[in-house]
């Protein structure tokens, strides 16, 4: 029987960042993986995701060439290639985890792996033990009762990704970040896109005001939204597609070709021997503490299926500071109130911090700074002027409580939010940090001086 210091099962961003730590630390360290390295977020979410939105921007550029001076005659896509690199970006990203693993000398075990007492796993028959054992199983696309996914007319994110025809209609069920992602995508494409949101307002984890510029920003490229509203019950015996959505105005049959079924996600805790080893779960979780330690020792769950965000970069983190502490370095639990949220539609979503909803029912006394990008002399030279930047401070004390943005290139902005809280930077300090003109990012220094009473261009 193999024997390791650390065994990680599962190699999505958390698993493969957590081996590549583990083997800088010295641990004899092997990866157990039952289908592609990378996991979901490399093969099947944040990356080809993302060379399919980059596809669409460039389409919607090419499509709006003349706003810019420019003239493109019978600009058109082709659907299949748009797929085909898509899927060429993704396998580029799994040969690098390959690359990596052989860099840092981890032994990667192929095959489906089951925890054992005694801190033991079997991949295929036979057994590997190690002294410390570490789940990162993640999650993939959950079902619900009401709209059982067939992977034809009902599917979720991983068939979104890899349709062999362009749909002419699709129902996106969910406007979380991977619903809004691909309701931009397929709109961009020329499909015909309707979202049904079970929530009041779009992107429901968002501050409201991000919330309804999303909403107005896609009804003015036409897609249509129906908030408050549930789908029920889908058809799928006729040529498409027919599904009931019961709103508060009673309840009313879309037809489409392809309902994609975005509601959330679904823990990959199933037949992975948690119940054999005694590993404790509440409501599809594995529990843990600050260290990621589960109930038996030796056993520890990073990611997705544990309590925090279901986020890659969290999974990292958590996967980093857990065999740190394994190591016994000094570590600090991570700030779950300070995990910046970034979802990729157009316009770009991300924030970090409490909304300011959330602030003032926890009782806060706050100043509230808002700054539009038609305000902003970038925004305005490339044509992107939907959008603004919000933040969030405490009254009292100059704290940064919140920071939420909506526009062109925010998820390369808002890590300034995310330092500045880390590094508990008061508001005057960010309004006396100069920014550079003309950029997108002096947005935040502008909304900053607007919730100080301070603004110069608005």
């Amino acid at each position: 029987m193999s024997k390791y210091d650390i065994i990680v099962l599962g190699s999505g961003p958390g698993g493969y960042v957590t081996a590549i730590r583990a083997s800088q630390l010295g641990f004899k360290t092997a990866i157990v993986e039952k289908e592609s390295l990378g996991g979901v977020c490399l093969n099947w979410g944040c990356i080809p995701t993302k060379a399919l939105l980059k596809s669409a921007q460039v389409f919607e550029y090419l499509k709006h060439a003349e706003d810019y001076g420019l003239s493109v005659k019978e600009a058109d896509k082709d659907f299949d290639a748009v797929v085909k690199r898509s899927r060429g970006v993704a396998e580029g990203m799994s040969k690098g985890v390959q690359f990596l693993m052989k860099k840092n000398k981890i032994d990667v075990i192929e095959g489906f792996g089951k925890l054992k007492p005694g801190k033991k796993v079997e991949v295929d028959g036979k057994d590997y033990s190690a002294d410390h054992i570490i789940i990162a199983t993640g999650a993939r696309s959950r079902e619900l009762p009401s709209l059982p996914q067939d992977g034809e007319k009902v599917i979720g994110y991983r068939e979104a990704m890899t349709l062999k025809k362009q749909p002419k209609k699709m129902i996106v069920v969910g406007s979380g970040a991977i619903g809004v992602e691909f309701a931009y995508f397929y709109n961009s494409m020329g499909t015909d896109v309707t979202i049904v949101e079970y929530l009041p307002n779009v992107v429901p984890v968002e501050d409201e005001d991000v919330s309804k510029q999303l909403e107005r920003s896609f009804k003015k490229n036409g897609i249509k939204i129906m908030t408050s509203a549930e789908v029920t019950n889908v058809d799928t015996s006729g040529k498409g597609v027919k599904a009931t959505v019961k709103t508060k105005k009673g309840e009313e049959v879309l037809e489409a070709d392809v309902v994609l079924s975005a509601v959330g996600i679904k823990t990959n805790i199933e037949n992975i021997g948690l119940e054999d080893v005694g590993i404790v779960v509440d409501r599809d979780k594995i529990l843990v503490n600050d260290y990621y330690q589960t109930n038996i020792p030796g056993y520890y769950a990073i990611g997705d299926v544990t309590p925090g965000q279901a986020l890659a970069h969290v999974a990292s983190a958590e996967g980093i500071l857990c065999v740190e502490k394994i190591a016994n370095m000094h570590v600090e639990a991570l700030d779950y109130g300070n995990i910046p949220g970034c979802t990729y539609c157009s316009p770009e979503i991300a924030s970090v911090g409490l909304t300011e909803k959330a602030a003032k029912e926890e009782g806060y006394d706050i100043k509230v700074g808002k700054f539009p990008f038609s305000a902003s002399g970038k925004a305005s030279a490339g044509g992107n002027k939907d959008g603004f930047v919000k933040v969030i401070f405490d009254a009292k004390y100059g704290e940064w409580l919140g920071c939420h943005m909506i526009g062109a290139g925010v998820t390369d902005m808002i890590a300034e939010a995310v330092l500045g809280r880390k590094l508990e930077t008061t508001g005057h300090e960010v309004l006396k940090a100069v920014h550079p003109h003309p950029t997108m990012s002096e947005a935040v220094m502008e909304a900053v001086a607007d919730a100080y009473d301070e603004v110069i261009h608005l």
